[in-house]
């Protein structure tokens, strides 16, 4: 961990109410850059991200819950609702990812919080967004992924929609709503106020989805699902080789006379079948046939050698195993080092983007337990003391 750095957010103090993925992902990505988050947690089992996961050691809740700080709150009840309220008086951001209208029966909604801290900016994740007609129905980030378009168009043709094997639905949430703070951050250097950052599943998945809804309005295209390819974009796909897959993307006509060069077939690139975009898009499924046959033949690292050597875009399948083992990985920094007291040095993805002047890090590993920080957070920006807090945990309300 890299104590050291602050981060550009230093400074900014961030109440995460939210649980799950969408939520405690834009916690994190908040804390990465600097931010003070800290996480309210049900008293108990807290977070049910604490038990996802594969595998004996459920690790997902490390990446989740790093540079976070974590009490007990029983929002359901008046004495914790005021804990809350108390600890959002001076806060920046508060980030929930609750029913729409959740918040607000627990004297916490937007209204109620700008009341106390006018500066205070909301970012309140959903699935279908705080209005409009289907906004009070239950949403998880697959059924985003569908309304937004992502499902329709993910999978083999002759099979239902399949998934990715990620949550997109509730990252991309979560990215849009960090994205959405970082602005009201700055929109109330001039106004002073803050706002409500409304970021719906379903629409950020539909940010995503490129020409998908000019494509139907202007010419009634319905796109749908290509397997491995994007349709008339060829060469682009993953090729068997002797000892596993490989992916190029040669698609391009520099690039594929490149590839055609590295094949021993330079004369593909003059082929009228295939020496323009059209053409190979036309021939897709023949170009690809073609292109895995001379792969067939090889192994991964003698096709690699020859693409790095002709300048064709290509790359390995990487694996959790690959990425460890990886020169690139390593000379980013792309993966970080966290210590837990129970688990030793836990690799992990290293908070990206980089800034060159403030980078972030992982400055604190995830907390244990929850309510980690009870003592630390409600005694110092509380005011309470063990006295107190004794009396709140025999109440459960921490």
């Amino acid at each position: 961990m890299t104590g050291d750095n602050t981060g550009a957010l230093d400074g900014v103090k961030v109440i995460e109410l939210g649980q799950l993925i969408a939520g405690p992902f834009c916690g994190q990505l908040l804390g990465d850059m600097g931010a003070d988050v800290v996480k309210i947690e049900p008293p108990g089992a807290g977070d049910p991200m604490r038990q996802w996961g594969n595998g004996t050691h459920k690790v997902w809740w490390q990446v989740i819950g790093r540079n976070k700080r974590s009490v007990t709150a029983n929002l359901r009840v008046a004495e914790g609702q005021d804990l809350a309220r108390r600890l959002l008086a001076d806060a920046d951001i508060m980030i929930e990812n609750f029913k729409p209208g959740t918040v607000e029966k627990w004297g916490l909604g937007p209204e109620d919080l700008h009341a106390i801290n006018p500066r205070l900016i909301i970012v309140r994740m959903s699935g279908y967004g705080q209005t409009g007609p289907y906004s009070t129905r239950a949403g998880f980030g697959g059924i985003g992924e569908a309304m937004g378009g992502w499902r329709a168009i993910v999978g083999d043709p002759d099979r239902p929609p399949s998934r990715m094997g990620v949550s997109i639905g509730d990252t991309l949430a979560a990215t849009y709503g960090c994205m959405g703070a970082l602005a009201a951050l700055h929109a109330r250097e001039s106004s002073g106020k803050g706002q409500v950052v409304d970021s719906a599943l379903y629409e950020a998945v539909l940010q995503v989805m490129e020409s998908l809804v000019p494509e139907y309005d202007l010419m009634g295209i319905v796109r749908q699902r290509s397997g491995s390819i994007l349709p008339g974009i060829a060469p682009s796909n993953v090729y068997q080789c002797r000892d596993g897959e490989y992916m190029i993307g040669g698609n391009g006509d520099a690039i594929f006379a490149r590839l055609a060069e590295a094949m021993g077939q330079g004369e593909l690139a003059r082929d009228p079948r295939f020496a323009t975009h059209a053409a190979r898009g036309e021939r897709q499924q023949e170009l690809d046939a073609l292109i895995n046959r001379w792969t067939a033949t090889l192994t991964v690292d003698q096709v690699e050698a020859l693409m790095i050597a002709h300048s064709v875009p290509a790359g390995r399948i990487f694996t959790g195993k690959d990425m460890l083992e990886d020169p690139h990985f390593a000379a980013r920094e792309a993966l970080v080092e966290v210590e837990h007291p129970e688990l030793g040095a836990i690799k992990m993805q290293a908070p990206m983007p980089k800034l060159s002047a403030n980078p972030a890090s992982v400055r604190r590993r995830a907390p244990l337990v929850p309510g980690e920080h009870n003592a630390e957070i409600y005694g110092q920006r509380l005011g309470l003391d063990a006295a107190a807090l004794a009396h709140l945990a025999t109440q459960g309300i921490i």
